[in-house]
């Protein structure tokens, strides 16, 4: 091939020989240079202005046309997927934000009622208004890390939901130098007077031991006595009071919260005055290794519970925290077999008038409830009765003077009481008392034959009823 020279474009004039454009066209030339010493047997030819014309046919692969419309294709494929999932994840925040929308619309109109004085409120009020503007706040913490707040809306939910907060600290604490201690003292100096009644009526309380009543007509409201010791993240348990004290101890109350597993029980306390418990002052704190379930009761200076991973009932002798008696329950099912219908609840000890009694089922009784009195002192059984209430469907169930009451759930603020089993009579019937309840779930129910009362444990919190009988025909 001819050398080429710098006659790209147009011939060198002297009009149009500037150096910029012979400097470009030298450019252009050397690199048709590398291109001839990189390319053989290229031809070409000389037009007429003396300008270079040929063909080179360079050994690249053609242009790959089909992997990069099949590029195209996956990526048009990837937005889409893209847009849906993300126009999923707003879907679901916006359904959220409308809940916790009108959740605190509600706490918004709680506050203010609270704060105007309207009705009256106790620590459970607070500690549930906190719960909730707690979950509010995480939430809204997640949007502002997962959603853009390009309008500031989750900021300004976040800011309100903080200042509500701060509302609700302040009332409790101005209640706690108010309230809650003047109904604590109301609360002693009417325990007091009770027990001046009960010091000058013996005969009448001798009375009430006989049974000298009907059955169950009604359940009062709710007492609200405090949450437990260890707190609301504790939501099983029992809690009661001693119906028959040793003499150097004129009265006892404890409370016996699950680890948060709701299975084990670890630790519990008891107190020697109702004054005490009420501002747990002076507990007698013990651990053991360890109990099961939420049906433990005190009677007579010892803790009577099931002993994890057995049908045996333990009894445990509260000065020494010592196990003085270990006894197998014949064929009771456990380990959640068949529990209430709150879970780890297969054996219960329960206390009436005439002393223990533990309620339990078996795989003979095909889940039925199984009522066995206990003799105190060894923990042998003295008499069996099997019914036919299925146990698992009773929220849970205690003994008055010989006839056993089981309950079950209404919604998450209702209980009734619906069935019961007399055994003297041996005979079942069908009843409906229903009661208040301040959290969803009830846990360990205890009936104390010397002031007729439930103690009841209600998801973390410790409640009281007093029950009203029919007199007897």
């Amino acid at each position: 091939m001819k050398e080429l020279e710098p006659k790209i474009g147009t011939k060198p004039t002297p009009t149009n020989l500037r150096l910029g454009k012979w400097l470009t066209d030298y450019h252009i030339i050397q690199g048709f240079k590398r291109i001839q010493t990189s390319v053989s047997n290229a031809s070409g030819t000389l037009d007429a202005n003396g300008v270079c014309r040929c063909a080179v046919y360079l050994p690249d692969e053609p242009f790959p046309v089909d992997r990069f419309e099949k590029l195209e294709v996956l990526s048009v494929s990837l937005s889409s997927s893209v847009q849906q999932e993300i126009s999923k994840v707003i879907q679901t925040y916006t359904s959220k934000m409308y809940a916790y929308e009108q959740r605190l619309q509600n706490l918004t109109a709680r506050v203010q009622t609270i704060e105007r004085g309207d009705i009256s409120f106790t620590e459970l009020d607070f500690e549930l208004l906190r719960i909730e503007i707690a979950q509010m706040e995480s939430l809204v913490t997640q949007l502002k890390t997962s959603v853009s707040d390009s309008n500031g809306i989750i900021s300004q939910l976040y800011t309100e939901i903080r200042n509500m907060s701060t509302t609700i600290a302040s009332l409790e604490a101005m209640d706690k130098n108010n309230v809650i201690s003047l109904r604590r003292e109301i609360l002693s100096l009417k325990k007091r007077l009770q027990d001046c009644d009960t010091l000058k009526n013996q005969t009448i309380f001798s009375a009430n031991r006989k049974c000298n009543h009907g059955t169950i007509s009604n359940v009062s409201q709710p007492f609200v006595v405090q949450l437990n010791w260890r707190g609301f993240s504790y939501k099983a348990g029992a809690w009661g009071r001693d119906p028959e004290p040793v003499s150097s101890k004129k009265e006892l109350y404890w409370q016996a919260p699950l680890n948060t597993d709701m299975t084990y029980m670890e630790w519990y306390r008891y107190y020697l005055s109702y004054d005490d418990f009420l501002l747990y002052r002076s507990p007698a704190e013990k651990r053991i290794v360890y109990g099961q379930g939420s049906g433990m009761v005190v009677f007579k200076n010892h803790l009577y519970y099931n002993c994890y991973n057995s049908r045996d009932v333990c009894k445990l002798e509260l000065d020494t925290n010592t196990i003085i008696v270990r006894k197998t329950i014949t064929n009771a099912a456990f380990n959640n077999r068949f529990s209430y219908s709150t879970p780890w609840q297969d054996i219960d000890v329960v206390v009436d008038e005439s002393g223990l009694w533990v309620i339990y089922a078996t795989e003979e009784s095909t889940g039925n409830i199984v009522i066995s009195k206990l003799n105190e002192t060894t923990l042998n059984i003295d008499r069996t009765w099997v019914t036919k209430q299925y146990k698992p469907s009773v929220s849970n169930a205690f003994i008055v003077c010989g006839v056993l009451y089981a309950t079950r759930t209404v919604n998450t603020r209702q209980e009734e009481i619906f069935y019961m089993y007399d055994t003297k009579t041996e005979q079942e019937s069908r009843i409906s008392v229903t009661y208040s309840k301040v959290m969803e779930y009830i846990y360990g129910v205890n009936y104390n034959p010397k002031d007729h009362k439930l103690y009841v444990y209600n998801d973390g919190y410790l409640l009281t009823y007093d029950l009203d009988f029919y007199n007897t025909v």
